[in-house]
């Protein structure tokens, strides 16, 4: 097993630096699911931190957003320290780990920041890791980097590169405390497999601030699962276009929100190649007071994308009162010649009548509401592949689980 000892500035180098419209409120719990809203960020996707405007909390993609809870990255106003966070890499034989400048060829090809955070974290970085499996190496191993907050504000850049029919399975575990603003890059090469697994497990006061662009080949697969327990503000973005025909993508997400967090993922899928297929199931559950979900799921299917496949969905599970859900599926077809196309979006308390069913049966109903629960995420941890995660995560399931049933 080959190991890179990454310092705190390699890959993330610090540098100087109302209610929303369309909420329904029903009690204690504010739902929103729209479907008219556009697809496309108001501004045009920019490397230059000067084409965005500051927001405000007005703007369509910043109106759910706590922009006072962002420490400074939405205004230029937050400073990185040398203290930041440290990065660490395992990788199999054969896997390439390298530390780059901003001058390296192989940055920002998966596509431009969409929005002000994404811009400056590119603007600010001095240093990027890129990982590389070479053509046709099929990992037996997973990809391991953790990156851990020591208390520091720091901006970052990541690019994890597929060879043509490489296989890999790379796990990203954010721990500790920091204020981050990042850019992630994945690129396929032609027939690759990728499986990337995000696991925010931050400290209650962090703030985790990233975009996350995925750029498919000809006949690659591409899946994302996205877990996002801690921090104090998450709001990750992750868009994926493709480059050649016959490329699928899955994304795939749980998220488990407490008293006071705010987490918010931001999908879109560009169908902007022929005969390309995605699915996108996202999950939540939340408890306590001032709670805070937002999944917006933007799918646009291009004039010149016919032949494709997609469907996308978000499901939540609200336990306690005072949690709010904003659930936004768009869906976004300019040509008719497509296989299918549709999306969903549920948000609810516990059914009654699962929980009639298991109750009946001799199970107390703590014992029941927790069962009802588990097997809501079940499907998802599934999909992770990594049993040491799956194991994790499922134990961090619980202890939430303790805490809202008790």
């Amino acid at each position: 097993m080959a190991e890179a000892q990454n310092s705190p500035t390699s890959g993330y180098a610090p540098a100087g630096g109302p209610p929303p419209v369309g909420s329904t409120t029903a009690g204690s719990i504010a739902v929103a699911a729209e479907s008219t809203v556009a697809t496309r960020m108001s501004a045009s996707p920019s490397f230059d931190v000067a084409d965005f405007p500051v927001p405000h909390g007005r703007e369509e993609e910043w109106r759910f957003t706590p922009l006072e809870r962002l420490r400074g990255l939405h205004d230029g106003t937050a400073a990185a320290t040398d203290a930041g966070l440290k990065v660490a890499v395992e990788a199999p034989e054969g896997v390439t780990v390298e530390t780059v400048g901003r001058d390296d060829a192989r940055l920002g090809r998966t596509g431009a920041p969409v929005d002000r955070v994404a811009a400056q974290a590119y603007s600010a970085f001095t240093q990027a890791s890129v990982v590389t499996v070479p053509k046709e190496t099929v990992l037996a191993e997973p990809i391991r980097i953790a990156v851990h907050g020591e208390g520091g504000t720091a901006f970052g850049h990541q690019v994890i590169e597929l060879g043509a029919f490489a296989e890999a399975l790379v796990v990203i575990d954010h721990t500790g405390d920091a204020v981050l603003a990042a850019n992630v890059e994945y690129v396929l090469g032609d027939g690759a497999k990728l499986t990337v697994v995000s696991v925010q497990d931050w400290d209650d006061k962090a703030v985790h601030v990233a975009q996350h662009n995925a750029l498919v080949g000809r006949d690659a697969s591409f899946k994302s699962v996205v877990v996002t327990f801690g921090g104090d503000v998450v709001r990750l973005h992750p868009r994926v276009t493709y480059a050649g025909t016959g490329g699928e993508a899955e994304l795939f997400g749980l998220y488990f929100t407490d008293a006071g967090q705010h987490q918010e993922h931001r999908l879109l899928v560009d169908h902007n190649v022929p005969h390309c297929k995605s699915n996108v199931v996202y999950k939540g559950a939340l408890q306590g007071d001032d709670a805070h979900a937002v999944w917006i799921g933007d799918v646009l299917i291009e004039a010149k994308a016919e032949g494709t496949d997609t469907y996308e969905m978000n499901r939540n599970l609200v336990l306690t009162d005072g949690a709010r859900v904003d659930s936004v599926p768009n869906l976004e077809i300019e040509t008719g010649e497509i296989v299918g196309a549709g999306h969903a979006s549920a948000t609810g308390r516990f059914d009654d009548e699962q929980l009639f069913y298991l109750m009946a049966r001799g199970i107390p109903e703590k014992d029941a509401r927790r069962l009802v629960v588990r097997g809501f995420f079940a499907e998802l941890v599934q999909q992770i592949g990594v049993p040491d995660i799956e194991e994790r995560l499922i134990a961090k399931i619980e202890e939430e689980l303790e805490a809202a049933v008790a």
